[in-house]
């Protein structure tokens, strides 16, 4: 009797060849940065157990794919160590924390998302993860579109459900499938980001590419976010430092990037001692005093643990305590602590807080030096979407959830990718015995 394993060896190659074919890992891609900035609306239409399960096919397969290709993927180096001390510290915070399980999901769950980024950043060229990011979010701002003029035109009827007023004839504020204007407001501003970086790069032909940049535009004023606005305004002089940096010699570049740090710790401390003339300006007072109430809430909750904190969930869940007793001033459960910095001290502490900071900073730095120094516009995509994402992080908790991970893993390793010390020492280190006989 002639045993099995010889016929289930060759499918499992096909299995294998299968997942590790360039269509499949650039259709991998779209779908994980679809799901990802999408979640909300994915876990309205599936629930919870749909979106877990949905999220567990799609990192088997991803899994599959990186083994396939275990002997051509260089990782070794690169992945940021910072990052691997922050995801450390979120696992360590079970030990410790009020709420065991629901600690557990959300190290999982997170952990999840995080791997899907490396996925993408280890298997994807830059340029074709920009590609990737560039249809998942066609898709998005183009059914938020549909759904709000559903809503707000062709019924004139709110959709609950979906977090949607139906206020399109009235000029807004819009909030599409991202579920609140903030979220619509972001995706509309990365998008921006991104079809610019398309044109730029002529990956994408125009007659798509500009139609739909004019399309975040109209969604970022619809949406009527402030702090979408603000962040565009860091985000785009940002990216007009970074041309000018492009275009001058090197040697005035070094001179020049001190200046321009220097510039920019100024600018966040006038921005701070005028905070309020510019929130009156921007009519986002009301907005800025509901996060304070919040950020005061999770500060006393912080004094029982401020090093080490209540332990990670991501996602807050609502029903479990401390996160049930945190409310906004219309008596609403906050749902976040509406700034991703303030949510990370929250949860893993003081300890967690520098490890995010630290992996971010350096992620940064190291997306911006390449972005001013590589040839390609694709380059600075890691640079400004780090920026749009901290930047977010002051108002929102995007930073620390499920699309917010995907991206940050993304761009911290793609950066590393191509200026990683660790992998330059290991370099130097092989050169020196040959360079010595």
């Amino acid at each position: 009797m002639s045993s099995p394993e010889p016929a289930a060896r060759p499918v499992f190659g096909v299995v294998l060849d299968v997942a590790a074919s360039p269509a499949l890992r650039q259709a991998l891609t779209v779908v994980i940065f679809a799901m990802a900035l999408a979640a909300p609306f994915v876990r309205v239409v599936l629930g919870w157990p749909g979106a877990v399960a949905v999220l567990a096919v799609v990192a088997i397969m991803a899994a599959l794919s990186l083994a396939a290709r275990r002997g051509e993927i260089e990782w070794r180096g690169i992945l940021p160590v910072s990052l691997l001390a922050f995801v450390a510290w979120m696992l360590i915070s079970v030990v410790w924390s009020e709420y065991t399980w629901a600690s557990i999901g959300g190290v999982l769950y997170s952990i999840s998302w995080m791997f899907l980024g490396a996925f993408i950043a280890l298997s994807r060229d830059l340029i074709q993860v920009v590609r990737g990011l560039g249809d998942a979010l066609r898709a998005i701002l183009l059914a938020s579109i549909v759904v709000e003029v559903l809503a707000g035109i062709l019924i004139d009827t709110p959709l609950p459900f979906l977090g949607v007023a139906g206020e399109l004839a009235a000029g807004g504020p819009i909030q599409g499938i991202a579920g609140t204007r903030n979220a619509l407001g972001f995706l509309a501003a990365l998008a921006i980001l991104t079809f610019w970086i398309e044109i730029r790069t002529r990956s994408v032909r125009r007659i798509v590419s500009v139609p739909f940049l004019v399309l975040a535009g109209l969604l970022v004023i619809g949406s009527r976010s402030p702090v979408t606005v603000v962040v565009l305004v860091a985000v785009g002089l940002a990216g007009l430092l970074l041309l000018l940096l492009r275009r001058i010699p090197a040697q005035a570049r070094a001179t020049l990037q001190p200046i321009i740090l220097a510039a920019a710790v100024v600018s966040a401390a006038v921005s701070w001692v005028f905070r309020v003339r510019i929130l009156n300006f921007l009519d986002a007072a009301s907005d800025f005093e509901a996060r304070t109430r919040v950020w005061q809430t999770l500060s006393a909750l912080s004094d029982r643990h401020p090093v080490e904190g209540w332990g990670w969930v991501g996602i807050w869940p609502g029903r479990v305590f401390p996160f049930s007793t945190v409310e906004i001033p219309s008596g609403r459960a906050a749902g976040s602590a509406l700034n991703a910095f303030v949510d990370t001290w929250f949860q893993v502490g003081l300890i967690g807080l520098v490890l995010l900071v630290l992996a971010l900073g350096l992620g940064f730095a190291r997306s911006w030096l390449i972005a001013s120094e590589a040839r390609s516009t694709v380059n600075v995509w890691p640079a400004l979407t780090l920026a749009l994402l901290a930047a977010t992080g002051l108002a929102e908790s995007y930073l620390i959830a499920e699309g917010g991970l995907v991206l940050t893993v993304a761009a911290c390793i793609a950066a590393a990718r191509k200026r990683s010390w660790r992998q330059a020492l290991t370099e130097s280190g092989a050169r020196g015995p040959r360079s010595r006989q």
